[in-house]
C-alpha cells in the first residue's frame, strides 16, 4: 500500500514538472515583453503572401531584434498586405535600401521579418516604406510545384502532339 502511494505521489509531481516546464518554454517563446512604443519609428513593405507572420513579430537584421510588427493590413487596391514595422530609435542609420523577407524561425517556430541592409549613405526616415520585400515561402506551394513538375516530367507523361506539317 504504502508503495502505490509513493509512485502515485512521484507520477504527479513528475507530470506538474513537465505542465512547469511547458508553461516556462511558451513564456520563452512568445517573448512579448519587447515593448518599442516610445523613441521608435515605423517603416511599412508590402508584400504578396506573408505566411503566418503576426502582430508582435519580431524585426531582425544580422539576428539582432531591431523591432516588431507593430500592424497587418490588407490593401485592396494593390491586393498585398501592408505591415507596419516598429524599429527602435537605436537603428536610425538603416539604409533605405535595405529589403525586408519573412523567414521562418526553425522548422515549427513563428515567422519574422530580416532586414538586409542595402548600401545607401540615406537612412529610411518615420513612415517610410522598404520597396523590396521577398514574400513568405509557404511549404504547401512548393511542394505542390515540386510534385507537378516531376509528374510532367516523368516518362509517360502526356505531352501535346505536334501539329502536323503543312501539306504543298
Amino acid at each position: 500500500m504504502r508503495s502505490t502511494r509513493t509512485i502515485d505521489i512521484s507520477t504527479g509531481l513528475f507530470v506538474l514538472l513537465g505542465f512547469a516546464a511547458i508553461l516556462f518554454m511558451v513564456t520563452q517563446i512568445t517573448n512579448r515583453g519587447y515593448s518599442l512604443k516610445s523613441d521608435s519609428y515605423r517603416l511599412t513593405a508590402s508584400f504578396e503572401n506573408i505566411g503566418g507572420l503576426k502582430t508582435g513579430a519580431p524585426v531582425s537584421m544580422a539576428g539582432v531584434t531591431i523591432g516588431r510588427v507593430e500592424d497587418i493590413q490588407y490593401d485592396m487596391k494593390l491586393y498585398k498586405a501592408i505591415v507596419t514595422m516598429r524599429i527602435s530609435d537605436k537603428y536610425r542609420a538603416i539604409p533605405n535600401d535595405s529589403d525586408a523577407s519573412i523567414y521562418t524561425a526553425g522548422l515549427l517556430g513563428g515567422q519574422y521579418i530580416g532586414l538586409t541592409p542595402g548600401g545607401s549613405d540615406v537612412p529610411y526616415k518615420d513612415g517610410e516604406q522598404v520597396i523590396m520585400a521577398n514574400d513568405a515561402i509557404v511549404l504547401e506551394s512548393l511542394i505542390s510545384k515540386y510534385l507537378f513538375n516531376s509528374a510532367a516530367t516523368k516518362p509517360g507523361a502526356s505531352t501535346p502532339a505536334p501539329a502536323p506539317a503543312a501539306q504543298e
